[in-house]
């Protein structure tokens, strides 16, 4: 491994700017080298809890970033990070001086410019005038990212060269994710040789995100945009293989509802899209009897391309409506889960299969359900709602993963989301390795507990893990009871 340049910190301030106020420091390289670092965020356990910032190595360009020339798409490149890392909110930019022209300087630039103007593409300019194609070094980058603690980044980059030359400088690429900016008559041709001849991405000819995820597999690129959001939300999810995970959406003081029970709509159309995404991606979603019985869901896929996942539905007792959506809707298959001794009522649709399960204190235990769907060939498995059924697979200690969304009302009063029997210390609440983006107003929270585990357990082993009460004096609880 290529050791970094030393480096020094020279000067902090902070940089308000139309992507919200940054951090900014300046570094210093000897002899005279000046560099800049643009900071959004808590870098302090940065890569380390999961939450892995993303980081724009810019390279200094006169012409694109203070000129806004159309000739490259530098500057909005430039742009495009910062309005990334904003949204993330976790981030940094490394503005590396002394790159102009990929490291041949301002005027060489000027030069290779007029020999383009002659029909030469960006690397026989360069080669023309006795000039590397690319002189840039970054072990300025890779020792900056050391001193600010970030051994662990997701690169907003292009270029694989780029990604791999960190690599060998210490510092984990975790994905390198290209960044939206539009193609121009001006920098069209420019960018095809930087793809044809350099080994850049190019958005043209790339498979479109979401169909490969549905398919279950990952594209190691995007082409910008959507697809990249697509990716970087997804792509580790599908990747992770059979997998049981919960979704949840509440205010910011914590309640899923109202008092009355009017739950339309915590979140946004954002983070319903979201959760039509994880519907798609996964075999199975479970929902409790309360739930069905107040919103009468569908839970399809009905924002979203893909299929919709089977139905699970936990009602020990066989008490939700006949008519509801989930027993008469036949455009996905329904597990009715009662308690045994119930029997099926008679006239039910086609789709609609009862099962019995042994019930434990009036409630299903989570590894007793994740078997029989596992035994069905059901190992993505979706907890969506209400708040004591996914409480109750968080308790029991079988999720590998919690999209956690919080809305920004303030409800006061009504029914509680996420609650389990806690800690009596903070410093021993339960925690995760988290990562966090933007949906709309809301922000979704993403606890991945199965890396956080240690040693980390076997899917088996998780699914065998019973429930603790929740709250023992409670003779109405149940996971469907939600």
């Amino acid at each position: 491994m290529t050791e970094p340049q030393r480096v020094s910190r020279v000067a902090s301030t902070v940089l308000p700017t139309a992507h919200g106020t940054f951090e900014v420091h300046g570094y210093a390289v000897a002899p005279s080298r000046e560099h800049l670092v643009l900071v959004l965020g808590d870098l302090d356990h940065a890569g380390n809890n999961g939450h892995v910032p993303l980081v724009r190595v810019h390279s200094e360009c006169l012409t694109g970033d203070a000129f806004g020339s159309w000739r490259c798409d530098c500057g909005e490149q430039l742009e495009a990070a910062m309005r990334e890392i904003s949204s993330e909110g976790l981030g940094v930019i490394i503005y590396l001086r002394g790159h102009e022209g990929r490291g041949i300087g301002l005027h060489a630039k000027l030069h290779a410019y007029a020999l383009q103007d002659a029909g030469l593409d960006t690397v026989d300019a360069n080669l023309r005038l006795g000039l590397p194609v690319d002189a840039r070094d970054y072990g300025v980058a890779a020792a900056i990212l050391r001193d600010l603690g970030v051994r662990r980044i997701r690169l907003l980059s292009a270029n694989p060269n780029k990604s791999s030359r960190l690599s060998d400088l210490g510092i984990e690429v975790t994905a390198r994710l290209p960044l939206p900016v539009t193609e121009r008559a001006e920098n069209a041709y420019y960018l095809a040789t930087k793809h044809n001849r350099m080994g850049h991405d190019s958005a043209r000819n790339l498979p479109d995100v979401w169909s490969e995820l549905l398919q279950g597999r990952v594209p190691d690129r995007a082409a910008g945009g959507a697809d990249v959001l697509l990716l970087d939300r997804y792509g580790s999810l599908v990747a992770a293989g059979p997998i049981i995970i919960a979704q949840l959406a509440q205010s910011v003081d914590g309640f899923i509802a109202s008092r009355t029970g009017d739950a339309n709509y915590v979140s946004g159309v954002e983070d319903r899209e979201h959760l039509h995404r994880l519907r798609a991606l996964v075999d199975a979603v479970i929902v409790g009897a309360q739930t069905v019985t107040a919103d009468d869901p569908q839970l399809t896929t009905r924002t979203v391309p893909g299929p919709s996942p089977v139905r699970v539905i936990f009602d020990p007792r066989g008490r939700i409506a006949r008519d509801s959506r989930v027993l008469t809707d036949g455009r996905a298959k329904t597990l009715w889960c009662v308690a045994a001794g119930l029997g099926p009522p008679p006239e039910l649709a086609d789709h609609v299969e009862v099962v019995t399960l042994p019930i434990e204190a009036g409630r299903f235990e989570p590894g007793a359900v994740l078997g029989m769907l596992r035994a069905r060939g059901l190992g993505r498995v979706l907890v969506e709602g209400g708040g004591r059924t996914v409480s109750g697979f968080l308790a029991a200690g079988v999720l590998d993963r919690l999209y956690l969304t919080t809305a920004p009302i303030l409800v006061g009063d009504g029914i509680p989301g996420v609650r389990f029997a806690g800690a009596d210390l903070l410093a021993d609440a339960l925690t995760a390795s988290v990562r966090r983006f933007s949906l709309g107003r809301d922000q979704c929270t993403v606890f991945d507990f199965a890396a956080a585990r240690q040693p980390r357990q076997s899917a088996r082993q998780r699914q065998d893990v019973a429930m603790p009460n929740l709250n023992p004096q409670d003779p109405e609880l149940e996971l469907g009871a939600s």
